[in-house]
């Protein structure tokens, strides 16, 4: 995705044009999260992942493009393994509302994705387009996703939910601790049962809060 800042960037049309394109955002991911983002240069990358700039000028634009189509990639793997849209025809919204925050827990404890978000935040300070697009395209469609399912139990008369999206805020602020100790590399929990264990709980309070009146 680099089509936010450089609209002119080209598309792989083959396959090895995919491969080199791939190989070189993930040797850039590894660089960036290894070193920084500022001290990798489009030399450190190409000598790393092989070919030439050109690859780099041709499917990224710039290394900023290259950034974003990182942060892109990223994102989508989320929404890939983590945020699935809710189906109740296979599974009941208690059991979504934990599996998800079960999930979101797992993905933000990795140390890489610690790691980059450390990273991200700092980079989205100096780019205030790159923040305000991957809120958008992040944070808000999560919520989106969760709004969604709580919009649908309240159709069916399951919980009441004037406001899914002011909901959907609220549920993900159940995890916001482990955020910031995350990112302020604070000590976590020692073992997942415990957060297993306070998800169970928190989600029974907010459906509890949404019961029909």
């Amino acid at each position: 995705m680099t089509e936010l800042c450089y609209p002119s960037c080209a598309k792989p049309q083959t396959r090895r044009g995919e491969e080199r394109r791939l190989a070189l955002l993930l040797c850039a991911t590894d660089l960036f999260l290894e070193r920084g983002y500022d001290a990798v240069s489009l030399d450190d990358i190409v000598n790393h992942a092989g070919g030439s700039k050109a690859s780099i000028y041709k499917y990224f634009g710039n290394k900023e493009g290259l950034f974003t189509a990182i942060c892109e990639y990223r994102r989508e793997l989320f929404f890939a393994g983590v945020c699935f849209p809710f189906d109740p025809e296979r599974i009941n919204l208690r059991n979504y509302l934990t599996q998800t925050l079960q999930r979101f827990y797992q993905h933000i404890i990795l140390p890489d994705n610690i790691a980059f978000m450390r990273m991200f935040t700092e980079q989205s300070q100096k780019d205030i387009q790159l923040a305000q697009y991957f809120y958008d395209k992040c944070a808000l469609n999560i919520q989106d996703t969760i709004a969604f399912a709580l919009e649908y139990a309240h159709a069916k008369n399951e919980i009441y939910c004037l406001q899914p999206k002011f909901s959907a805020m609220m549920y993900f602020g159940i995890l916001r601790d482990v955020e910031w100790r995350n990112l302020m590399g604070l000590d976590a929990p020692e073992n997942d049962a415990e957060i297993f264990d306070y998800i169970n709980y928190s989600v029974d309070l907010f459906l509890k809060a949404h019961q029909k009146v």
